[in-house]
């Protein structure tokens, strides 16, 4: 068993159980039109409670090999990842590789009946990133690496609760606008409330 870490968290392999953790959420739109949500990386910050802003390295765009750059903001740090597409495929799967090896994240989009979709969302620490995070912090490895799970395990859902939450609003917005497209009726913007409920 390895030795407790200093700091805050200490190494208790009864709390690090697993190094990966999926959720799912059913959405009231198609997969398509999530999958261009979340792909749609400059957006990212609207929904991760870590990852605040994104963009594409070199102009890379959404395809497999593609590149990003993430700026993330966590318990009084801010830093910045570079990650890979691995999986772009509209209307089905979306998934990176964070540092091209170290931890994978992805979502999958599976169509349900009656126009709504199954969101799930996936995170899974590779060993490859467990290395580097022995190699980088020493003796406080395990504690940052129990810190990035417990980040993951309480991320996962807010994500997609403020996806479900943004892709909704955003249908009720262009159905209003339809609506009034093909009415007589002059049409009144009207604003659109996309703060949690």
């Amino acid at each position: 068993m390895p030795p407790a870490a200093t700091g805050t968290l200490a190494w208790n392999p009864d709390r690090v159980t697993s190094f990966e953790h999926s959720e799912s959420v059913v959405v009231d739109a198609s997969p398509e039109v999530v999958y261009d949500l979340v792909t749609d990386i400059g957006r990212t910050g609207e929904w991760s409670p870590i990852c605040r802003e994104c963009w594409w390295r070199d102009g890379d765009g959404c395809r497999v090999g593609g590149w990003f750059v993430g700026r993330n903001e966590a318990d009084g740090r801010v830093w910045e990842t570079e990650s890979q597409v691995v999986a772009a495929d509209p209307g089905r799967e979306f998934a990176w590789l964070v540092g091209g090896k170290y931890a994978r994240w992805g979502y999958r989009f599976d169509t349900l009946a009656g126009g709504r979709m199954r969101l799930t969302e996936e995170w899974k620490f590779l060993p490859e990133g467990q290395q580097m995070f022995r190699s980088k912090y020493g003796a406080e490895a395990d504690a940052r690496i129990e810190l990035r799970r417990r980040q993951a395990l309480d991320g996962i859902p807010r994500t997609l609760a403020a996806i479900k939450r943004i892709v909704e609003a955003e249908a009720r917005a262009r159905a209003v606008r339809s609506q009034f497209m093909t009415s007589s009726t002059p049409y009144t913007p009207q604003a659109v409330d996309l703060s949690p409920p």
